[in-house]
């Protein structure tokens, strides 16, 4: 019989069942630690094992885990399939938890009420392998191998940060908040700027300010959240896109005429000229901040959701991917970075 068949009874007809599709949907997948936090739990792993790990998640199988730095922007979305009243939006769980010490995160998801159905707890192994099967256009996660595995093999992820202590976000809209050089659009302006200095990027970006910049790792998911706000009426989108990025005049023209390029407008775009992020984020209240410098995750993952996307200079692109600064080293390095733009 064939695995999408069903025959009935005698001289009936046979029910034919398509498989699911995720090609109509932004997908998004999220390790257990970066919807849960697994501080605790995390840190038996790290100094007793597996085994040790394995019996404390099926002690607290059924104590339900407290959120973690993307249960905001997963609530949110899933939200998203309410108000269109079909599903648009599909998260699911890719962790490195085997099944049995998974069992708590699914019990979680079902104490909570979010609408994930679907998972693969790998034991360890091919994380970014199934988020490329699942067409996921966003993975989370709060382990460093599995996001810099995606962004090398072309796609879009982040590795959150703690939590921030009572952040309260809108249920209502999604946020979200994006760097712009080295996360939408590519590190060629960036590698510029730290290879030559300030006023060779300058020069570089006002010549070519009608030349648009090529696609950084986060254009796809871009693309999709777009899309997505084209589902609903026009003035009446649930979804709100922010580009906040260290660029100011003249440099503001390539970025803002490369998202024309593309047929993107977002709703606000902040240049801020080296000026610290975190406050404008503050008001924006994204459910998560995305940004490939160090510095600026730092500063705003103590108020708000972020990301570090891995990516470029400060990242694992050309050479960089053997490259684990110690967080001192990399902050040091990246505030000198920070005091030139000022």
């Amino acid at each position: 019989m064939h695995p999408a068949s069903l025959t009935g009874d005698e001289g009936e007809s046979p029910q034919i069942f398509m498989p699911y599709s995720l090609n109509d949907k932004l997908v998004v997948g999220i390790s257990g630690r970066a919807l849960f936090d697994l501080t605790d739990e995390h840190a038996v792993y790290e100094q007793h094992g597996l085994e040790a790990y394995r019996r404390l998640q099926r002690l607290r199988e059924q104590v339900p885990l407290k959120p973690g730095t993307g249960f905001p922007l997963v609530q949110a979305l899933l939200a998203i399939n309410k108000k269109l009243g079909r599903p648009a939006v599909e998260v699911i769980v890719i962790s490195r938890n085997d099944g049995d010490s998974g069992l708590r995160i699914m019990n979680s998801i079902a104490n909570h009420k979010l609408d994930i159905t679907r998972a693969s707890f790998c034991g360890g192994r091919n994380v970014d392998e199934y988020s490329n099967a699942y067409q996921c256009k966003l993975f989370l996660s709060a382990e460093h191998q599995d996001v810099h595995n995606v962004i090398v093999k072309g796609g879009a992820a982040g590795l959150v940060f703690q939590p921030p202590h009572g952040y309260q976000h809108d249920s209502n809209e999604v946020r979200i908040a994006f760097d712009g050089d080295a996360v939408i659009f590519s590190d060629e302006a960036e590698r510029i700027y730290q290879e030559k200095g300030p006023e060779e990027f300058i020069d570089n970006e006002t010549e070519k300010a009608r030349t648009p910049l090529q696609p950084g790792p986060f254009k796809p998911f871009l693309d999709s959240l777009v899309w997505l706000q084209a589902q609903f009426v026009q003035g009446h989108s649930p979804i709100r896109i922010a580009v906040v990025t260290a660029r100011s005049a003249p440099a503001h023209e390539r970025a803002i005429l490369t998202l024309r390029q593309w047929g993107i407008t977002v709703n606000e775009m902040h240049f801020l000229g080296g000026i610290e992020k975190t406050p404008v984020l503050q008001v924006f209240k994204p459910h998560i901040f995305f940004d490939d410098q160090l510095t600026h995750i730092q500063a705003a993952s103590k108020n708000l959701p972020s990301a570090r996307v891995p990516y470029g200079p400060s990242g694992t692109k050309k050479g960089m991917a053997s490259v684990r600064f110690s967080p001192a080293t990399q902050e040091g390095h990246e505030k000198a970075k920070m005091q030139k733009r000022k």
